[in-house]
Protein backbone atom coordinates (compact mmCIF):
# COMPACT_ATOMS: atom_id res chain seq x y z
CA UNK A 1 0.00 0.00 0.00
CA UNK A 2 1.26 3.28 -0.88
CA UNK A 3 2.30 5.72 1.85
CA UNK A 4 0.57 8.81 2.41
CA UNK A 5 2.34 11.75 3.97
CA UNK A 6 0.38 14.93 5.57
CA UNK A 7 0.43 18.28 3.41
CA UNK A 8 0.91 21.00 5.97
CA UNK A 9 -2.75 22.64 5.26
CA UNK A 10 -4.27 19.55 6.45
CA UNK A 11 -4.96 20.98 10.38
CA UNK A 12 -6.00 23.96 8.77
CA UNK A 13 -8.58 22.32 6.72
CA UNK A 14 -10.06 20.07 9.39
CA UNK A 15 -10.51 23.26 11.65
CA UNK A 16 -13.84 23.81 9.10
CA UNK A 17 -15.12 20.43 8.71
CA UNK A 18 -17.46 20.96 11.91
CA UNK A 19 -18.94 24.30 10.02
CA UNK A 20 -21.69 24.61 7.73
CA UNK A 21 -19.02 26.34 4.82
CA UNK A 22 -18.37 24.93 1.71
CA UNK A 23 -14.72 24.01 1.65
CA UNK A 24 -13.22 24.47 -1.85
CA UNK A 25 -9.57 23.62 -2.35
CA UNK A 26 -8.07 24.70 -5.37
CA UNK A 27 -4.91 23.65 -7.08
CA UNK A 28 -2.98 22.57 -9.51
CA UNK A 29 -3.46 19.24 -11.27
CA UNK A 30 -0.90 16.68 -9.44
CA UNK A 31 -0.37 18.74 -6.38
CA UNK A 32 -2.26 15.89 -4.44
CA UNK A 33 -5.98 17.43 -3.81
CA UNK A 34 -7.48 13.57 -4.30
CA UNK A 35 -5.15 12.50 -1.76
CA UNK A 36 -5.75 15.75 0.71
CA UNK A 37 -9.14 14.59 0.57
CA UNK A 38 -8.11 10.75 1.53
CA UNK A 39 -6.76 12.23 4.21
CA UNK A 40 -9.88 14.98 5.55
CA UNK A 41 -11.85 11.73 5.06
CA UNK A 42 -9.91 9.59 7.15
CA UNK A 43 -10.39 11.79 10.16
CA UNK A 44 -14.28 11.69 9.84
CA UNK A 45 -17.04 8.90 9.74
CA UNK A 46 -18.65 7.16 6.64
CA UNK A 47 -17.68 9.83 3.84
CA UNK A 48 -18.64 9.93 0.95
CA UNK A 49 -16.11 10.70 -1.79
CA UNK A 50 -17.30 11.50 -6.05
CA UNK A 51 -14.59 11.05 -8.66
CA UNK A 52 -16.20 14.10 -10.73
CA UNK A 53 -13.96 12.72 -13.90
CA UNK A 54 -15.62 9.66 -13.66
CA UNK A 55 -18.85 10.46 -16.37
CA UNK A 56 -21.43 8.38 -14.24
CA UNK A 57 -21.02 10.72 -10.67
CA UNK A 58 -20.80 13.64 -12.68
CA UNK A 59 -24.48 12.73 -14.10
CA UNK A 60 -25.85 12.20 -10.86
CA UNK A 61 -25.03 15.61 -10.11
CA UNK A 62 -25.20 17.18 -12.85
CA UNK A 63 -28.76 15.88 -12.95
CA UNK A 64 -29.60 18.32 -10.02
CA UNK A 65 -29.69 18.11 -6.16
CA UNK A 66 -32.98 16.01 -6.04
CA UNK A 67 -31.03 12.98 -8.13
CA UNK A 68 -28.14 13.55 -5.60
CA UNK A 69 -29.98 12.86 -2.59
CA UNK A 70 -31.68 9.84 -3.89
CA UNK A 71 -28.62 8.62 -4.91
CA UNK A 72 -27.26 9.22 -1.38
CA UNK A 73 -30.58 7.64 0.24
CA UNK A 74 -30.15 4.47 -2.25
CA UNK A 75 -27.23 4.23 -1.22
CA UNK A 76 -27.40 4.09 2.17
CA UNK A 77 -25.14 6.94 3.05
CA UNK A 78 -27.44 9.47 4.76
CA UNK A 79 -27.48 7.13 7.81
CA UNK A 80 -25.70 9.65 10.52
CA UNK A 81 -27.35 12.38 11.18
CA UNK A 82 -24.32 14.64 8.95
CA UNK A 83 -22.96 13.50 6.25
CA UNK A 84 -19.54 15.25 4.65
CA UNK A 85 -19.55 14.46 0.21
CA UNK A 86 -16.16 15.17 -0.84
CA UNK A 87 -16.53 16.13 -4.64
CA UNK A 88 -13.11 16.30 -6.65
CA UNK A 89 -13.19 18.43 -9.76
CA UNK A 90 -16.16 20.55 -8.96
CA UNK A 91 -15.36 22.43 -11.87
CA UNK A 92 -16.45 19.85 -14.69
CA UNK A 93 -19.83 20.26 -13.47
CA UNK A 94 -22.37 22.37 -15.88
CA UNK A 95 -23.64 24.84 -13.31
CA UNK A 96 -21.56 23.97 -9.97
CA UNK A 97 -22.61 27.53 -8.24
CA UNK A 98 -26.56 26.25 -8.10
CA UNK A 99 -25.98 22.83 -7.04
CA UNK A 100 -23.62 23.87 -4.31
CA UNK A 101 -26.03 26.70 -3.11
CA UNK A 102 -28.68 24.41 -2.64
CA UNK A 103 -27.29 22.11 -1.21
CA UNK A 104 -25.99 24.83 1.60
CA UNK A 105 -29.28 26.43 1.71
CA UNK A 106 -32.05 23.67 1.93
CA UNK A 107 -29.77 20.61 3.02
CA UNK A 108 -27.94 21.46 6.33
CA UNK A 109 -27.30 17.76 7.05
CA UNK A 110 -24.92 17.53 4.11
CA UNK A 111 -21.24 18.98 4.48
CA UNK A 112 -19.63 19.43 1.09
CA UNK A 113 -15.65 19.26 0.55
CA UNK A 114 -14.97 19.94 -2.96
CA UNK A 115 -11.65 20.57 -5.14
CA UNK A 116 -10.68 22.47 -7.94
CA UNK A 117 -8.32 22.46 -10.94
CA UNK A 118 -8.47 25.81 -12.06
CA UNK A 119 -9.86 29.14 -10.24
CA UNK A 120 -10.09 30.10 -14.40
CA UNK A 121 -12.77 27.48 -15.09
CA UNK A 122 -14.76 28.27 -11.70
CA UNK A 123 -14.29 32.24 -12.50
CA UNK A 124 -16.50 31.51 -15.34
CA UNK A 125 -19.22 29.15 -13.68
CA UNK A 126 -19.12 30.14 -9.89
CA UNK A 127 -21.92 32.78 -9.18
CA UNK A 128 -21.85 35.55 -6.62
CA UNK A 129 -24.70 33.32 -4.91
CA UNK A 130 -22.00 31.31 -2.74
CA UNK A 131 -21.47 34.44 -1.29
CA UNK A 132 -20.79 33.60 2.50
CA UNK A 133 -21.25 30.26 1.69
CA UNK A 134 -17.48 29.11 1.32
CA UNK A 135 -14.02 28.63 2.63
CA UNK A 136 -11.20 28.56 0.74
CA UNK A 137 -7.89 27.31 0.09
CA UNK A 138 -5.41 26.33 -2.31
CA UNK A 139 -3.09 23.70 -2.13
CA UNK A 140 0.51 24.08 -4.10
CA UNK A 141 3.60 21.78 -5.04
CA UNK A 142 5.11 20.80 -1.73
CA UNK A 143 6.85 23.32 0.31
CA UNK A 144 10.48 22.90 1.21
CA UNK A 145 9.16 21.79 5.06
CA UNK A 146 6.29 19.60 3.15
CA UNK A 147 9.59 18.13 0.75
CA UNK A 148 11.21 17.15 3.69
CA UNK A 149 8.55 15.15 5.35
CA UNK A 150 7.89 12.99 1.62
CA UNK A 151 11.35 12.57 1.82
CA UNK A 152 11.46 11.15 5.29
CA UNK A 153 14.16 13.36 6.62
CA UNK A 154 14.04 14.89 10.58
CA UNK A 155 14.82 18.04 10.10
CA UNK A 156 13.25 20.95 12.29
CA UNK A 157 14.35 23.53 9.81
CA UNK A 158 11.84 26.25 12.37
CA UNK A 159 14.74 25.78 14.92
CA UNK A 160 18.07 26.72 14.35
CA UNK A 161 20.38 24.35 12.49
CA UNK A 162 24.32 24.74 12.94
CA UNK A 163 25.97 21.21 12.66
CA UNK A 164 28.25 21.28 9.44
CA UNK A 165 27.19 18.21 8.73
CA UNK A 166 23.86 19.16 8.53
CA UNK A 167 23.91 22.30 6.75
CA UNK A 168 25.34 20.25 3.78
CA UNK A 169 22.67 17.93 4.03
CA UNK A 170 20.34 20.47 3.65
CA UNK A 171 21.93 22.50 1.27
CA UNK A 172 21.63 18.96 -0.83
CA UNK A 173 18.09 18.52 -0.34
CA UNK A 174 17.53 22.12 -1.36
CA UNK A 175 19.83 21.71 -4.32
CA UNK A 176 17.24 18.99 -5.25
CA UNK A 177 13.84 20.99 -4.04
CA UNK A 178 15.15 23.87 -6.63
CA UNK A 179 16.13 21.59 -9.73
CA UNK A 180 13.18 18.86 -9.32
CA UNK A 181 10.81 20.88 -7.90
CA UNK A 182 8.10 20.45 -5.30
CA UNK A 183 5.04 18.13 -7.33
CA UNK A 184 4.38 15.17 -4.93
CA UNK A 185 5.21 12.43 -7.77
CA UNK A 186 8.57 13.91 -8.79
CA UNK A 187 9.64 14.29 -5.19
CA UNK A 188 8.74 10.47 -4.33
CA UNK A 189 10.44 9.02 -7.79
CA UNK A 190 14.47 8.41 -6.95
CA UNK A 191 15.74 8.07 -10.24
CA UNK A 192 15.82 11.24 -12.81
CA UNK A 193 15.14 9.72 -15.66
CA UNK A 194 11.69 8.75 -14.40
CA UNK A 195 11.35 12.50 -12.58
CA UNK A 196 11.87 14.03 -15.89
CA UNK A 197 9.10 11.65 -17.96
CA UNK A 198 6.71 12.43 -15.39
CA UNK A 199 7.47 16.66 -15.50
CA UNK A 200 6.74 16.23 -19.42
CA UNK A 201 3.49 14.59 -18.65
CA UNK A 202 2.55 16.86 -16.31
CA UNK A 203 3.79 19.66 -19.44
CA UNK A 204 1.84 17.72 -21.97
CA UNK A 205 -1.10 16.46 -20.25
CA UNK A 206 -1.90 19.76 -17.41
CA UNK A 207 -0.05 22.76 -19.57
CA UNK A 208 -0.50 21.95 -22.84
CA UNK A 209 -3.66 20.07 -23.17
CA UNK A 210 -5.69 20.48 -20.27
CA UNK A 211 -5.36 24.38 -19.89
CA UNK A 212 -5.59 24.58 -23.65
CA UNK A 213 -9.19 23.06 -23.58
CA UNK A 214 -9.80 24.88 -21.07
CA UNK A 215 -9.38 27.79 -22.58
CA UNK A 216 -10.58 27.22 -26.09
CA UNK A 217 -6.72 28.02 -27.24
CA UNK A 218 -6.76 27.37 -30.90
CA UNK A 219 -3.33 28.44 -31.99
CA UNK A 220 -1.08 25.68 -30.63
CA UNK A 221 2.40 26.50 -31.61
CA UNK A 222 2.20 30.15 -30.82
CA UNK A 223 0.69 29.43 -27.16
CA UNK A 224 3.31 26.42 -26.45
CA UNK A 225 6.11 28.63 -27.94
CA UNK A 226 4.74 31.40 -25.08
CA UNK A 227 5.52 28.44 -22.14
CA UNK A 228 9.10 27.99 -23.48
CA UNK A 229 9.52 31.47 -23.59
CA UNK A 230 8.03 32.18 -20.01
CA UNK A 231 9.85 29.21 -18.37
CA UNK A 232 13.00 30.96 -19.92
CA UNK A 233 12.02 34.53 -18.50
CA UNK A 234 11.32 33.01 -14.56
CA UNK A 235 12.59 35.71 -12.39
CA UNK A 236 12.89 38.43 -15.05
CA UNK A 237 10.92 41.64 -16.00
CA UNK A 238 7.79 40.95 -17.89
CA UNK A 239 7.78 42.92 -20.79
CA UNK A 240 4.81 42.08 -22.68
CA UNK A 241 5.15 44.10 -26.20
CA UNK A 242 8.60 42.32 -26.17
CA UNK A 243 7.02 39.13 -25.55
CA UNK A 244 4.39 39.52 -27.85
CA UNK A 245 6.68 39.92 -31.08
CA UNK A 246 9.06 36.64 -29.62
CA UNK A 247 5.91 34.46 -29.73
CA UNK A 248 3.91 36.23 -32.62
CA UNK A 249 0.63 36.51 -30.22
CA UNK A 250 -0.91 39.59 -30.60
CA UNK A 251 -1.20 42.09 -26.84
CA UNK A 252 -4.51 41.94 -26.02
CA UNK A 253 -4.27 37.38 -26.77
CA UNK A 254 -1.22 37.44 -24.52
CA UNK A 255 -2.62 39.39 -22.09
CA UNK A 256 -5.74 36.68 -21.98
CA UNK A 257 -3.18 33.79 -21.37
CA UNK A 258 -1.29 35.53 -18.88
CA UNK A 259 -4.32 35.85 -16.96
CA UNK A 260 -5.70 32.45 -17.76
CA UNK A 261 -2.25 30.53 -16.87
CA UNK A 262 -2.27 32.51 -13.66
CA UNK A 263 -5.51 31.21 -12.76
CA UNK A 264 -4.22 27.79 -13.26
CA UNK A 265 -1.29 27.83 -10.62
CA UNK A 266 1.65 27.94 -13.32
CA UNK A 267 2.73 31.91 -13.27
CA UNK A 268 2.40 34.27 -11.10
CA UNK A 269 3.19 37.88 -11.73
CA UNK A 270 4.88 40.39 -8.96
CA UNK A 271 4.26 44.03 -8.66
CA UNK A 272 6.91 46.64 -7.88
CA UNK A 273 7.58 48.18 -4.34
CA UNK A 274 7.36 51.67 -4.02
CA UNK A 275 6.81 54.73 -1.74
CA UNK A 276 8.52 57.44 -3.65
CA UNK A 277 7.39 57.63 -7.24
CA UNK A 278 9.44 59.61 -8.75
CA UNK A 279 12.48 57.75 -8.23
CA UNK A 280 11.36 54.18 -8.07
CA UNK A 281 8.17 54.22 -10.60
CA UNK A 282 8.95 51.05 -12.45
CA UNK A 283 5.67 49.99 -14.01
CA UNK A 284 6.78 46.65 -15.18
CA UNK A 285 5.79 43.14 -12.82
CA UNK A 286 7.90 40.19 -12.67
CA UNK A 287 7.24 37.00 -13.94
CA UNK A 288 7.67 33.45 -11.86
CA UNK A 289 6.86 29.86 -13.09
CA UNK A 290 5.42 28.56 -9.50
CA UNK A 291 7.94 24.90 -10.37
CA UNK A 292 11.20 25.29 -11.12
CA UNK A 293 10.66 21.24 -12.22
CA UNK A 294 8.36 22.43 -15.01
CA UNK A 295 10.13 25.59 -15.61
CA UNK A 296 13.65 23.55 -16.63
CA UNK A 297 11.26 20.51 -18.86
CA UNK A 298 9.84 23.45 -20.68
CA UNK A 299 12.61 25.97 -21.14
CA UNK A 300 15.31 22.82 -21.22
CA UNK A 301 13.76 19.66 -21.72
CA UNK A 302 15.82 18.69 -19.16
CA UNK A 303 16.70 19.15 -15.24
CA UNK A 304 20.11 20.47 -14.87
CA UNK A 305 22.47 18.78 -12.73
CA UNK A 306 23.58 22.12 -11.16
CA UNK A 307 21.06 24.85 -9.27
CA UNK A 308 20.70 27.49 -11.53
CA UNK A 309 20.73 30.98 -10.65
CA UNK A 310 17.27 31.92 -12.23
CA UNK A 311 15.37 28.59 -11.02
CA UNK A 312 17.10 29.37 -7.40
CA UNK A 313 15.04 32.25 -7.30
CA UNK A 314 12.24 31.16 -8.60
CA UNK A 315 12.44 28.38 -6.24
CA UNK A 316 12.34 30.91 -3.44
CA UNK A 317 9.53 32.68 -4.57
CA UNK A 318 7.44 29.20 -4.66
CA UNK A 319 8.46 28.76 -1.16
CA UNK A 320 7.02 32.66 -0.39
CA UNK A 321 3.85 31.77 -2.40
CA UNK A 322 3.42 28.50 -0.67
CA UNK A 323 3.68 30.13 2.83
CA UNK A 324 0.94 32.37 2.32
CA UNK A 325 2.74 35.25 1.43
CA UNK A 326 1.94 35.59 -2.10
CA UNK A 327 -0.77 38.83 -1.13
CA UNK A 328 2.61 40.81 0.69
CA UNK A 329 5.66 39.95 -1.58
CA UNK A 330 6.92 43.15 -4.20
CA UNK A 331 9.80 43.59 -5.56
CA UNK A 332 12.16 46.95 -5.29
CA UNK A 333 14.08 48.58 -8.27
CA UNK A 334 15.14 52.07 -9.04
CA UNK A 335 15.72 54.20 -11.87
CA UNK A 336 19.24 54.16 -10.87
CA UNK A 337 18.97 50.69 -11.37
CA UNK A 338 19.37 49.46 -7.62
CA UNK A 339 16.98 46.17 -7.13
CA UNK A 340 16.43 44.14 -4.53
CA UNK A 341 14.80 40.67 -5.65
CA UNK A 342 11.80 40.33 -2.59
CA UNK A 343 10.46 43.22 -0.48
CA UNK A 344 7.49 41.25 1.62
CA UNK A 345 5.32 44.27 2.95
CA UNK A 346 3.56 42.67 5.95
CA UNK A 347 1.18 44.53 8.24
CA UNK A 348 4.01 44.86 10.83
CA UNK A 349 7.23 45.80 8.80
CA UNK A 350 8.72 45.57 5.57
CA UNK A 351 11.50 42.87 5.23
CA UNK A 352 14.10 43.02 2.21
CA UNK A 353 15.21 39.20 0.63
CA UNK A 354 18.08 39.43 -2.09
CA UNK A 355 18.28 36.23 -3.45
CA UNK A 356 21.46 34.41 -4.64
CA UNK A 357 22.67 31.27 -4.81
CA UNK A 358 26.32 31.93 -3.52
CA UNK A 359 27.14 34.72 -1.33
CA UNK A 360 29.86 36.16 -3.08
CA UNK A 361 27.23 37.16 -5.37
CA UNK A 362 25.62 39.50 -3.20
CA UNK A 363 25.53 43.04 -3.15
CA UNK A 364 25.06 44.02 0.79
CA UNK A 365 25.41 47.71 0.23
CA UNK A 366 21.76 47.76 -1.71
CA UNK A 367 20.23 45.81 1.16
CA UNK A 368 21.66 48.65 3.51
CA UNK A 369 20.68 51.53 1.83
CA UNK A 370 17.20 49.80 1.27
CA UNK A 371 17.14 49.46 5.49
CA UNK A 372 18.65 52.98 5.99
CA UNK A 373 15.92 54.36 3.85
CA UNK A 374 12.89 52.41 4.86
CA UNK A 375 12.94 50.75 8.84
CA UNK A 376 13.41 47.30 7.38
CA UNK A 377 14.79 43.89 7.98
CA UNK A 378 17.49 42.99 5.09
CA UNK A 379 19.09 39.47 4.14
CA UNK A 380 20.83 37.61 1.45
CA UNK A 381 19.05 34.59 0.79
CA UNK A 382 21.76 32.36 -0.26
CA UNK A 383 22.80 28.57 -0.82
CA UNK A 384 26.13 28.77 -0.49
CA UNK A 385 27.90 30.75 2.21
CA UNK A 386 31.18 31.21 2.92
CA UNK A 387 32.54 30.67 6.17
CA UNK A 388 34.09 34.61 5.51
CA UNK A 389 30.82 36.22 4.49
CA UNK A 390 28.82 38.51 7.04
CA UNK A 391 26.56 35.76 8.57
CA UNK A 392 24.78 37.96 9.94
CA UNK A 393 23.16 39.33 6.89
CA UNK A 394 23.12 35.96 4.74
CA UNK A 395 20.81 33.20 5.51
CA UNK A 396 20.04 30.08 3.97
CA UNK A 397 16.84 29.47 2.20
CA UNK A 398 15.41 27.50 4.81
CA UNK A 399 16.14 30.11 7.92
CA UNK A 400 13.69 32.18 6.60
CA UNK A 401 11.16 30.46 8.91
CA UNK A 402 12.94 31.17 12.00
CA UNK A 403 13.41 34.90 10.85
CA UNK A 404 10.23 35.93 10.21
CA UNK A 405 7.92 34.26 13.07
CA UNK A 406 4.58 35.45 11.32
CA UNK A 407 5.84 33.50 8.12
CA UNK A 408 2.47 30.82 8.59
CA UNK A 409 0.19 34.08 9.85
CA UNK A 410 0.85 36.71 7.65
CA UNK A 411 -2.01 35.16 4.68
CA UNK A 412 -5.30 34.76 5.30
CA UNK A 413 -6.29 30.97 6.60
CA UNK A 414 -9.47 30.76 4.42
CA UNK A 415 -11.59 33.23 3.01
CA UNK A 416 -14.60 33.21 1.10
CA UNK A 417 -14.95 32.27 -2.58
CA UNK A 418 -16.55 35.28 -4.70
CA UNK A 419 -16.16 35.65 -8.33
CA UNK A 420 -18.10 37.84 -10.46
CA UNK A 421 -20.63 36.55 -13.62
Amino acid sequence: MEKIYPRAILPEIQKFLSTRDVVVILGARQTGKSTLLKLLMQSVQNPVYFDLEDFKYREICDAGVDAFLQFLKEGNYLQSPRTLVFLDEIQLLQNPSSFLKLIYDHHPEIKLIVTGSSTFAIRKKFKDSLVGRTVTFELYPLSFQEFLVFKEQSFDVSKPIETPVFIRQLQQLFAEYVRFGGYPKIVLTAEKDKKEMYLRQIVDTYLKADIRDLADIRNIDKFNRLLRVLAQQSASLLNVNELSVTTGISKPTLEEYLFILENTYVIRRVSPFSRNLRKELFKRPKIFLLDTGLMHILHLNTVPDAVLGPAFETAFFSELVKNSFSHFVHFWRTKDKKEIDFILELPDRLVALEVKRNAAQLKPRVLQYFREKYPADAYGICLEIPPVSQKSMCLYPWEIYMHIPSWKKAGLEGHELSFPN
